[in-house]
């Protein structure tokens, strides 16, 4: 699995122990920056290019991580095809996938321990999207408005 990180300066460690794990695992981390720590980083800048690249990969994933997650999961979901997750428990990890078919989670440096990130990424990983038709239905609403900006409709009473 091709996998694109992106961080800010608080995530910049996790980043590169997260990178060292999945390639570990058999995986293909793909560093979207910064390339060094330093605090002037600002997370949009690496956050956007690796839901870009996610976006222009299909099959690939992304993690973005900054010290809460949560700018670098609102920065990840403005790149039209990017369905970003704030991750901070494995059921959650499962969830975004498993339900809305996430592309990238986000994830606080501050917030997780090393191998709890790593937990999370690989039951990110690992979960398949359900394929539900209710869960199809509720994503494809989503992709159509962000395309077309058409709300989807009320439901009737």
């Amino acid at each position: 699995m091709r996998v694109y990180l992106g961080s800010d300066h608080a995530g910049y460690d996790l980043k590169q122990h997260l990178i060292e794990w999945l390639n570990a695992h058999g995986h293909e981390a793909v560093d979207c920056g910064p390339a060094v720590q330093a605090e002037a980083y600002d997370y949009p800048v690496f956050c956007l290019r690796a839901g870009e690249a996610v976006a222009a990969d299909p099959g690939s994933l992304g993690i973005v991580i900054g010290g809460s997650g949560n700018g670098e999961q609102i920065a990840a979901n403005k790149v039209k095809g990017v369905r970003a997750a704030l991750v901070w428990r494995e059921d959650i990890a499962a969830l975004a996938r498993e339900h809305n078919n996430a592309n990238v989670i986000s994830l606080g440096a501050r917030m997780h321990t090393d191998e709890e990130a790593a937990k999370f990424v690989q039951v990110f990983l690992d979960t398949p999207f359900s394929d539900a038709p209710r869960h199809i239905k509720r994503i494809e609403q989503m992709s159509t408005y962000e395309t077309t900006g058409e709300l989807p409709p009320l439901p009737e009473a």
